[in-house]
């Protein structure tokens, strides 16, 4: 049973890879034998976190910014150079924004979508002749996109380019797998619940304000490393290979008991 997880040896790509959700999706890559790439837009910050993950294992870091086609097709050229094939791409990194409803700026909505979604979008496709290197009709290419549950449901929060920027993502999810299952290449997405992040810091590093958010989800806790590890794992691994097209809430039940 241990082989149907195994992802030894694999390359792959995690963006956004330098804190939060995309450590914890490296870091469960490089500690189950995955040859990864790091890359995040601050080169200090990546090169110290691929330090850090290279004492587990194979880890390199890439910085690189997808906000833009031409950072998303640096970013390929320099991975293309790295590996031949390329057996997972993880497109988690991303950007939010806040502001009350009638004062939210069009820079708000720029610079999320076009992180969050177009990123996304030209990454991927700039990195499909890797991907196809590397796909077999029985062990698929695996492309990873992380969405949120707040394109799920309504968020409380006034982040509304984030939220229509994941719901997005989901979209796009499906419809890059229903393109590319012939080609042996599965997408699917994991859209996180509360997970210690930047971007939940300001709630869940308050003792009062992430007990709050705890008491929210129905399994009572926020989100651990291993939650994401295991989910990743599956997904890019034998036991996920007859999985595309998905959006899997990882949220410990606030989606699915709501």
């Amino acid at each position: 049973m241990r082989d149907l997880f195994d992802v030894s040896g694999k390359t792959a790509l995690v963006t956004g890879g330098s804190r939060g959700i995309g450590l914890m999706i490296a870091r469960a890559l490089v500690q189950a034998g995955a040859r990864v790439i790091i890359s995040s837009r601050k080169a200090e910050a990546v090169q110290d976190a691929a330090k850090e993950l290279a004492e587990l294992g194979e880890c390199h870091a890439i910085p690189g910014d997808v906000s833009t086609p031409q950072g998303a097709a640096a970013l390929a050229q320099a991975t293309k150079e790295r590996f031949a094939a390329l057996n997972i791409l993880v497109n988690n990194a991303g950007a939010t924004w806040g502001a009350p409803l009638e004062e939210f700026p069009a820079s708000g909505w720029d610079k999320v979508l076009n992180t969050n979604v177009a990123g996304v979008f030209h990454l991927t496709v700039a990195l499909l002749p890797r991907l196809r290197e590397a796909a077999r009709p029985e062990h698929p290419a695996r492309v990873v996109n992380i969405g949120s549950i707040d394109g799920i449901r309504a968020p409380v929060m006034d982040n509304y380019s984030y939220s229509a920027s994941k719901a997005a993502v989901h979209m796009l999810t499906r419809h890059l797998a229903k393109r590319l299952a012939a080609e042996h290449i599965t997408v699917n997405a994991i859209a996180p619940g509360p997970f210690e992040s930047k971007m939940m810091a300001f709630l869940l590093d308050n003792p009062e304000t992430r007990e709050m958010i705890a008491q929210q989800v129905p399994l009572g806790r926020i989100g651990h490393p291993d939650d994401v590890a295991g989910l990743t794992l599956f997904l890019c691994s034998r036991a996920g290979s007859y999985v595309t097209g998905g959006v899997i809430p990882l949220d410990g039940g606030i989606t699915g008991c709501g």
